[in-house]
């Protein structure tokens, strides 16, 4: 079986129906950072589960709970 990673980053607060749907079926999702609103994050995880870091443009309360580097392993790699 398959393990499929879906990789995002830079959206800024807007999730564009393209990219959507281009991680339609992954299992897993890392946002790399400048994720712009908490809402972002809602949506990817309506699709699949979510690691995410913040960049540069996350700032605010909500933007504490994402660390500016994290591990994680994912079907037996580490990313």
């Amino acid at each position: 079986m398959m393990f499929r990673i879906g990789v995002i980053s830079d959206t800024h607060g807007l999730l564009r129906p393209e990219a959507e749907r281009c991680l339609a079926g992954v299992d897993h999702i890392v946002h790399a950072g400048d994720i712009g609103r908490p809402e972002i994050i809602d949506a990817l995880r309506s699709i699949a589960p979510v690691t995410a870091i913040r960049g540069n443009v996350d700032s605010g309360e909500w933007a504490r709970e994402y660390p500016d580097t994290k591990l994680v392993r994912l079907a037996g790699k580490s990313i």
